[in-house]
């Protein structure tokens, strides 16, 4: 079993920024796709649709 180093823990604080950029894009889409209205109706300017 491969041990984990220092050079891969510093790799994976590398990613950490484009994990959490694509996560909260394909929740957003997610949201979008699903028409969630607990969530989408607090969005700016797509939570007007909802407004009654």
């Amino acid at each position: 079993m491969p041990s984990i180093g220092k050079k891969h823990i510093e790799l994976a604080y590398k990613w950490i920024p484009s994990a959490i950029t694509y996560g909260s894009g394909a929740s957003l889409t997610l949201l979008y796709f699903t028409d969630w209205k607990l969530i989408l109706q607090y969005v700016p300017y797509y939570g007007k649709k909802f407004q009654e």
